[in-house]
C-alpha cells in the first residue's frame, strides 16, 4: 500500500443528509487528477460546521500537523468550515506548511499567499450567507410568533437517543464518535450518558 498523501475531506450538516453527491464528485475530480486511490484518505463527518472540533477534521487536522498529507480535497471550500475566522486560519495554516488545498465544485487550487487571499474571499461569502440564513429563520419564528402558530421545540426532545449513546459507549466509542454517529454535539452526549 501506498504513503497516503492526498487527505479528502466530506462533510454534511446532519445525519440526514446524504454524503454520496460530495463523495461521486470528489472521486471524479481524483479520478481525473490521476491520483491513485492508496494515495488517498478519507475524513468524514456529519454535523455543523460552525466549529472546528469534529472527529474527522480531528484526524485530518492531526496527519496535517505530522506532515504526512500534501494535499486536502474538498467538495466546497465551506465543507471545512463555516467560521469566516476558522476558515482563512485553518487554508492560511495549511498553505504556509505547503498543503495544496483544493475545492472540486470551486475548481480552484490554494497554494501561497494568493490562495490565502482567495480563500478569504470565499469563507467571507460563506459567511454572509449562514448570517442571512440566520436572520431569515429569526424572520420565520417572529412571524410565527406573531400567528400564534409557533411553538418551538418541544421540552423533553432529543436529536439522538440516550438509550443508542449508551450502547455506542459501551461497544468502546468515543465521545466525538458517538456525536457524529447521532448527529448531536459532544455536549449533548455527556449529557445523554449522564442521565443513566
Amino acid at each position: 500500500m501506498g504513503t497516503k498523501t492526498v487527505g479528502v475531506y466530506v462533510r454534511t450538516s446532519t445525519t440526514d443528509q446524504n454524503m454520496d453527491g460530495q463523495i461521486e464528485e470528489l472521486k471524479r475530480w481524483l479520478d481525473r487528477a490521476g491520483i491513485r486511490e492508496d494515495a488517498v484518505e478519507w475524513f468524514m463527518d456529519q454535523e455543523t460546521g460552525t466549529k472546528l472540533a469534529r472527529a474527522g477534521m480531528d484526524r485530518l487536522r492531526a496527519d496535517l500537523f505530522n506532515g504526512t498529507l500534501k494535499t486536502v480535497v474538498c467538495w466546497k471550500l465551506d465543507r471545512l468550515s463555516r467560521s469566516l475566522a476558522d476558515g482563512i486560519s485553518l487554508v492560511a495554516d495549511w498553505t504556509k506548511r505547503g498543503v495544496r488545498v483544493v475545492s472540486v465544485t470551486q475548481q480552484i487550487d490554494l497554494s501561497g499567499t494568493l490562495g490565502q487571499t482567495i480563500a478569504a474571499v470565499l469563507f467571507g461569502f460563506a459567511a454572509i450567507e449562514t448570517e442571512y440564513r440566520a436572520e431569515r429563520q429569526a424572520a420565520g419564528i417572529k412571524a410565527a410568533k406573531t400567528r400564534g402558530v409557533y411553538r418551538g421545540r418541544v421540552k423533553g426532545t432529543t436529536k439522538g437517543t440516550p438509550e443508542r449513546a449508551k450502547e455506542l459507549r459501551a461497544k468502546g466509542l468515543q465521545i466525538a464518535e458517538i456525536a457524529t454517529a447521532l448527529g448531536t454535539s459532544p455536549r449533548t452526549v455527556h449529557r445523554y450518558l449522564n442521565a443513566a
